[in-house]
């Protein structure tokens, strides 16, 4: 159920029949020169409802709000004050909490806020809630991802890639444009090698100055197809644990007692 869609009435129904909001993260950036800026919350977007289809769930409307800062060389990028973002972030949940969701499911669709999005889940012991959130990373284990590994021709990925823009060929055709593919793959440039184990801010832009990880040539809508099932169903699964789930709740309300224990100590 998308949040945007339901009447005030109708959401309020959703909210006690499933308990669970999903939040799905994207940006705005640069896709290489063939996919538009808003890939990754269109797709991101795109896949929480498919899987809120399978698993009564209520998803966000699309979000466009993330870390994006490496992209901010090239037009078309949205960022904001990094203060900002964190209070603006912290702002929604708890109006999604306000609402009435117990449960909030951050969903990861753009790999930049692959270290926001868990700090975001760690400041939640900052200030007691009444909700818990879970972050999700698109991820596949045993034969899915052994199936998504075959349905593939390239090896490289991360960026307006194969998977990316097959994905993008079955969601949203029209805003592809695949005669703008590179005609070389990106592979990664190494150009911070010299300090290894680091990371820096400038540790992608080191490795795709371009914004495009991979090959994205060999892409095809029946891949996107396919490799979207992979992920729906994947997704799916998980809303479904996070639904029954009693344990975080339980271990959360456990932590702000303790909490409140020292305070009053």
């Amino acid at each position: 159920m998308q949040w945007e869609n339901l009447t005030s009435t109708d959401f309020a129904v959703a909210v006690r029949s499933t308990g669970v909001c999903i939040l799905s993260f994207g940006v705005l950036e640069k896709h290489s020169e063939h996919l538009p800026l808003g890939t990754d919350f269109l797709n991101g977007h795109r896949l929480a409802c498919l899987a809120a289809e399978k698993e009564p769930a209520v998803v966000f409307p699309p979000f466009y709000f993330g870390q994006i800062y490496e992209a901010r060389c090239f037009p078309g990028a949205l960022t904001l004050r990094p203060i900002l973002l964190l209070e603006l972030l912290q702002g929604v949940l708890d109006e999604i909490g306000r609402n009435g969701f117990h449960k909030i499911i951050l969903h990861n669709a753009h790999g930049g806020n692959s270290h926001l999005l868990p700090f975001l889940a760690q400041s939640s012991l900052w200030e007691q809630k009444p909700y818990v959130l879970y972050y999700y990373v698109d991820s596949l284990s045993g034969n899915r991802h052994a199936e998504w590994a075959a349905l593939l021709e390239t090896k490289y990925h991360g960026h307006a890639c194969e998977c990316e823009t097959s994905i993008s060929l079955a969601n949203h055709p029209h805003l592809v444009k695949m005669e703008r593919v590179p005609e070389q793959p990106a592979e990664p440039l190494g150009r911070l090698a010299g300090v290894p184990g680091n990371f820096s801010g400038v540790s992608w832009y080191a490795n795709h100055p371009d914004h495009y990880a991979g090959d994205a040539r060999p892409a095809t809508a029946e891949k996107g197809r396919a490799l979207q099932r992979l992920l729906v169903d994947a997704f799916a699964e998980f809303i479904a644990k996070v639904k029954a789930d009693q344990v975080a709740p339980a271990l959360q309300q456990e932590f702000f007692n303790r909490v409140h224990q020292v305070e009053q100590a």
